[in-house]
């Protein structure tokens, strides 16, 4: 041991006039990470648009004009039609911001989302970085620049946008439905026992649920797995708020629940190529303003049902991160409108299809034994199980890789833009079937993974060591 303590020694670097010493590996990882935001910064600016906090303006025009007495709904962007189309809990919420300068409220919402991405991925990435033997940080501070010149998270930071906002409160009742499954232990205190308990799951998704009507699938989904007290505090979270709002702005509730709901056309047209759901392709291909009713809601139906059956699959198989991403996908496309900065649950599927790549590569190491040409070995999980074909295992989990680089690589391009068509001065068709195809490439990537996003058997017990060893143990009958 004291021959590896001197080796190392040489590897440490002291700063001067501190009490600390940094490691070169450190250093080198520090820089790897600069190097990451760099280069996210160039990958924004080549593939991004212009930024200036567009939909930020539109929140904050409107709610100063509803805190200086008018109709919170009769608000008119300058130089724009748009006005404010959330649910009257969403202009309550964004009220602080009112007498701020539009600057600086855009300035903090893209602090607080980009805190909200961190604090998401670093719980996703636990098992990512375990396998991969890195430190969390490093992990971390490599995926948040990565996520960020992303299409939805770009957008969404660049317009002002609440979308990785809501996204936080949705995953955080992902982490707490995986600490009941985890049987994390109780602390002292009814408060505290009651948050390491997870015991509050589903109180995001209503609040997400309240601002947002589209999360309210999340509850169908807790509805459709039998996850019946998180069901129910969605439920009853999303239900309070809006009461709670038709107390203190009843006729601004009223309005909106009886007539603004109804208005689509305050959002956008539906063949606009931002507008990335199925709806969107439809009219596109139909190179239409407006989607075909009939056939968007029966191809709607059946999106909503593959996607909630896989989903439900993903929960009974014990893969809840992938359930929860089918269910947002899902979300995304059956949605009438479905604009790029919508679609963040692109980022926990590429996650998945990363975590599905080494829990594979991992499986085909080592082998024990072996039986008709495979290994026998620990299998997912460390529990045994049959591994990968032992003849190439370089080629192991090959798949799921190549499509993690490609569903990133599609949403870092976002091709949309090259082939954006505005009827009724140019048709959709105007750049052949390829240019049809570009414009519609992110919607259809949507599609694809639900259908095909795999799921990860016995995903979740990699979170929680005490429930993996006490798993292993009866299975082992120990």
């Amino acid at each position: 041991m004291p021959a590896t303590v001197g080796r190392r020694n040489d590897r440490v670097i002291a700063v001067p006039g501190g009490g600390w010493s940094l490691d070169r590996v450190t250093l080198v990882r520090i820089g790897i990470v600069a190097g990451a935001c760099w280069a996210a910064w160039l990958a924004i600016g080549v593939f991004g648009r212009p930024y200036n906090f567009f939909d930020m303006k539109v929140y904050h025009g409107a709610v100063a004009w509803w805190a200086s007495g008018h109709d919170l709904y009769a608000f008119v962007a300058p130089r724009t039609t748009l006005g404010f189309t959330y649910p009257p809990f969403a202009a309550l919420a964004m009220l602080p911001m009112a007498p701020l300068p539009v600057g600086l409220a855009g300035l903090l919402n893209v602090l607080a989302s980009v805190a909200a991405l961190t604090v998401v991925l670093g719980a996703l990435l636990r098992p990512v970085a375990a396998r991969l033997d890195w430190p969390l940080w490093f992990t971390v501070g490599l995926a948040v620049p990565l996520a960020a010149a992303l299409e939805p998270v770009r957008e969404t930071l660049g317009y002002g946008q609440v979308n990785l906002l809501l996204f936080a409160l949705i995953m955080m009742d992902l982490m707490a439905l995986r600490r009941r499954a985890g049987r994390v232990g109780r602390s002292d205190g009814p408060l505290r026992r009651l948050w390491f308990s997870g015991g509050w799951a589903g109180v995001g998704i209503g609040l997400a649920t309240a601002v947002k009507l589209t999360p309210a699938l999340f509850i169908f989904y807790l509805l459709v797995t039998r996850q019946w007290r998180a069901a129910m505090t969605a439920i009853g979270t999303a239900v309070g708020v809006t009461l709670a709002t038709f107390a203190i702005a009843g006729r601004e509730s009223t309005e909106y629940f009886s007539t603004i709901i109804w208005e689509t056309d305050r959002v956008g047209a539906a063949d606009m190529t931002p507008n990335q759901s199925l709806a969107g392709v439809l009219a596109r291909l139909y190179d239409s303003v407006e989607t075909p009713g009939l056939l968007y809601l029966a191809f709607a139906v059946l999106m909503l049902a593959v996607g909630l059956t896989r989903a439900a699959n993903a929960h009974a198989d014990g893969d809840e991160l992938t359930a929860f991403t089918l269910v947002g996908l899902t979300a995304n496309v059956i949605s009438p409108i479905s604009w790029t900065h919508h679609l963040v649950f692109v980022v926990p599927a590429v996650v998945v299809l990363v975590d599905a790549t080494l829990r594979r590569r991992g499986a085909s190491r080592a082998p024990v034994r072996r039986a008709g040409g495979f290994a026998v070995g620990s299998g997912v999980n460390g529990l045994p199980g049959l591994r990968a074909p032992i003849w190439f295992p370089m080629l192991t989990g090959l798949r799921h890789a190549v499509a993690a680089l490609g569903l990133y690589l599609l949403f870092l391009v976002a091709p949309i833009w090259a082939y954006e068509h505005q009827l009724p001065a140019v048709s959709h068709y105007q750049d052949g079937l390829f240019g049809a195809l570009m414009e519609n490439s992110l919607a259809l990537g949507l599609i694809v993974l639900v259908a095909a996003l795999p799921w990860r058997p016995g995903a979740e017990p990699a979170f929680y060591a005490e429930s993996a060893r006490l798993d292993r143990r009866l299975l082992l009958g120990r």
